[in-house]
C-alpha cells in the first residue's frame, strides 16, 4: 500500500466531499435512534466496500481508484464516503415514510442518485474505469444494493423502533412559575 501516487485534484475532491458530506450529517435533525444512526453508517460503508472491492478490485478489477491500482491511503477517503451515503438512505426513507407503495420508486431515486455520484466521482479522477466499464454498468449495481438496503431496513424496523421520540421543547427559556 503506497500513502498517494499524486496529490491532485482527486485527493483535493475526496478530501472536500468527505467534508461537506459529513457536515450534512452533523446539520440534519438527530431524527434516526442512535443504534439505528450507526447501524446505518456501517450499513453504507460495508455495502460500498463489499460491491467496490469486488467489481472495482480483486480478479474483475473494472475500475481503478485514485491514481493506481494499488491500495493507497487515500483510498480510506473514498470508503468513506460510504457511509453518509447509507445514513441518507435510511433518514429519509424514514423522514418521506416510504412503504410499498412508493418502495421501487424510491429505491429507483437512489439508483439514480449513486450513478450520478459515480458519474461525478469519474469527473474529478477519484474512479478512472478500466476493461470497457461504463458508468452506466453501475445501474444494476445500484438497484440491488438499494433494494437489499431497504429491505434490511424494514427488518431492523420489525424488531426496533428507527425514529429517535421527539424532544420535547425545553422548558429553560419559558415561564416555570405563575405569578400571582
Amino acid at each position: 500500500m503506497i500513502f498517494w501516487g499524486n496529490f491532485n485534484l482527486n485527493e483535493i475532491s475526496l478530501v472536500a466531499l468527505n467534508a461537506a458530506a459529513y457536515l450534512l450529517l452533523f446539520l440534519l435533525p438527530g431524527r434516526l435512534t442512535p443504534q439505528v444512526r450507526t447501524l446505518s453508517l456501517l450499513w453504507g460503508f460495508t455495502m460500498g466496500v463489499i460491491f467496490d472491492f469486488t467489481i472495482g478490485g480483486g480478479l474483475v478489477d473494472l475500475y481503478m481508484v485514485n491514481d493506481s491500482n494499488q491500495y493507497e491511503a487515500f483510498d480510506v477517503m473514498y470508503y468513506l464516503l460510504f457511509a453518509p451515503f447509507g445514513y441518507l438512505f435510511f433518514y429519509f426513507y424514514e423522514v418521506l415514510g416510504i412503504n410499498r407503495r412508493t418502495f421501487i420508486l424510491y429505491v429507483v431515486v437512489w439508483s439514480v442518485v449513486g450513478v450520478g455520484a459515480q458519474w461525478g466521482t469519474t469527473l474529478l479522477g477519484i474512479i478512472t474505469f478500466q476493461k470497457g466499464f461504463q458508468v452506466a454498468y453501475t445501474f444494476p449495481v445500484f438497484l440491488i444494493t438499494q433494494t437489499v438496503s431497504g429491505l434490511y431496513l424494514e427488518c431492523v424496523k420489525s424488531r426496533q423502533p428507527v425514529m429517535a421520540p421527539a424532544k420535547k421543547k425545553s422548558e429553560r427559556y419559558g415561564l416555570s412559575r405563575k405569578f400571582t
